[in-house]
Parts: structure tokens; C-alpha cells; sequence
């Protein structure tokens, strides 16, 4: 399985950024596909997910960031508005699922989305 995140960079507060995670590789039955992030000197967190059932999002994040995915193109992605400065992270995708013989739990290596003030 890769996961090739693409989209992130520098942005003012207030701008916007469209976070892209490429799937290759997956011959399992997805579950759910998410995107976490990661800020300099904490956990790792989730920002948002998606399922067959639908979607769900950090309290943090609602109402201004929104997770879908193109499944023709094996493609999530995680529109980002509104940005503030304390959305700078490193920002991962995720892929859990199963087959018959394992349960699978990918990510990709991140980009990093920077919110300057």
C-alpha cells in the first residue's frame, strides 16, 4: 500500500488549502480513511474521517474543513478554509481495512501546512 499526501505549504490566516492523499497498492476492503495531524511537540490527532456511513470531524475543524473522497481515482481529499495559525502541522492520511487474513493500518509520510498570523 503508498499513501502520497500532496497540497500543503504556507498560507496566510484566513487562506485556504486542498490536501490531496493518493492510494496505490490497496487490495483490501477499506473501512475508513482519515487525515490526522501532527504539531511540533504533540500527539498526533484526527482531524476528520470517512466511511461508507459518512463523515466526522474534530470539534476544531468543524464547519471549516471537509473530507471526501474520489474512489474513480483512488483519491482523499481534506479542503482546509478558514485556516488559523494553530492548524500548522504535519498533516498524515490514514487507511485501516481487512481481507480475509489481516487487518491494515497505512500512512502516508505527510505534508506539512503551514498558517502564518
Amino acid at each position: 500500500v503508498q499513501l502520497v499526501e500532496s497540497g500543503g505549504g504556507l498560507v496566510q490566516a484566513g487562506g485556504s488549502l486542498r490536501l490531496s492523499c493518493a492510494a496505490s497498492g490497496i487490495t483490501f476492503s477499506i473501512n475508513v480513511m482519515g487525515w490526522y495531524r501532527q504539531a511540533p511537540g504533540k500527539q498526533r490527532e484526527l482531524v476528520a474521517a470517512i466511511t461508507s456511513g459518512g463523515t466526522n470531524y474534530a470539534d476544531s475543524v468543524k464547519d471549516r474543513f471537509t473530507i471526501s473522497r474520489d474512489n474513480a481515482k483512488n483519491t482523499m481529499y481534506l479542503q482546509t478554509n478558514s485556516l488559523k495559525p494553530e492548524d500548522t502541522a504535519v498533516y498524515y492520511c490514514n487507511v485501516r481495512g481487512s481481507d480475509f487474513k489481516a487487518k491494515y493500518d497505512s500512512w502516508g509520510q505527510g505534508t506539512q501546512v503551514t498558517v502564518s498570523p
